[in-house]
């Protein structure tokens, strides 16, 4: 019979790097799946990480794992979870390999996958100077000029951030529109608004120079930020029915505070698992995710 782990983690990045942490300082045994392909991957630098802002989160995900690998209650799988079903003894989940793991509690720390907005020259720029996150790489624009690529009147939130990083221009997608009032707080800000459609980006290498319009014009900018479609990279909540709810990017799985899902023994942590997605936040999801990981064993058996 293989072994049941105290708790199973699928996603080893920040999150479920973070929720390992807790548990195995409190003795627990911890099996860590990874697929190795997170979503910051594209990301040259992590920015705004207490203690690691500049740092390649390749980086910080290979200092983490060092530290948790001297815990001897840590084992880490590189492989792809295909699977999870409840167990006789909490949640089964099965590997690429075909192998089948168990264990008594299961975080899912599985992040989520973008979908890029179809436009010429955009995808080749994702996580370099076409971006998602100005908290996260705004201050390196250097001033601007910053483009917004807005896909949904909630866009005005980040437009009216954005001139402080830099002279923003808002290119409003087909369709979208803004409120009166919203419109009047961003031109106060000193934002230009758009509504020919962007059709191509024009680049020299991963240097971003202008969003070129469907009427032929070029507007010079050295960034454009996103909002791309979002949705779990796993579908192992789905297998297990869990709850989850619809956010400005899409659906991500419902949680309470604490990171505990409608599913008992099942916690979720991380991008998947919110609709504010920050380096920060996803660490700080995974500790408390883990934490009551680690009390429901307790507490619940």
């Amino acid at each position: 019979m293989s072994q049941t782990h105290d708790v199973i983690i699928v996603g080893g990045s920040f999150a479920g790097l973070s929720a390992a942490l807790q548990l195995v300082r409190a003795r627990k045994h911890v099996l860590l799946i990874d697929a190795g392909a997170p979503r910051n991957r594209f990301a040259p630098a992590s920015h705004g990480f207490l203690g690691q802002d500049g740092s390649a989160p390749a980086q910080i995900v290979g200092i983490a794992l060092s530290q948790l690998r001297r815990y001897p209650t840590f084992v880490k799988i590189d492989g792809e979870a295909m699977s999870a079903a409840p167990a006789e003894r909490g949640f089964e989940v099965e590997l690429s390999d075909g192998r089948c793991v168990q264990g008594k509690r299961l975080v899912l720390a599985i992040g989520v996958r973008d979908q890029l907005p179809e436009i010429e020259g955009l995808a080749p720029l994702w996580g370099k100077s076409v971006l998602h996150c100005p908290y996260c790489h705004g201050y390196e624009i250097d001033g601007g000029p910053i483009g917004l690529l807005a896909s949904s009147p909630l866009a005005h939130h980040q437009g009216a951030l954005l001139p402080d990083w830099g002279a923003t221009t808002v290119f409003l997608q087909p369709g979208v529109e803004f409120a009166e009032e919203d419109t009047a707080m961003l031109m106060n800000r000193g934002v230009s608004i758009l509504q020919e459609p962007v059709i191509r980006l024009i680049s020299k290498g991963e240097a971003l120079q202008a969003a070129e319009l469907a009427d032929g014009r070029r507007v010079p900018i050295k960034a454009l930020f996103v909002q791309t479609r979002v949705k779990p990279a796993s579908p192992l909540a789905d297998q297990l029915r869990a709850a989850t709810e619809e956010g400005p990017q899409g659906p991500y799985i419902k949680t309470d505070e604490w990171g505990a899902t409608s599913i008992p023994g099942l916690f979720a942590a991380g991008d998947a698992a919110t609709p504010m997605h920050n380096a920060t936040f996803a660490s700080a999801a995974g500790v408390k995710a883990g934490i009551m990981a680690h009390r429901s064993l307790i507490w619940q058996g």
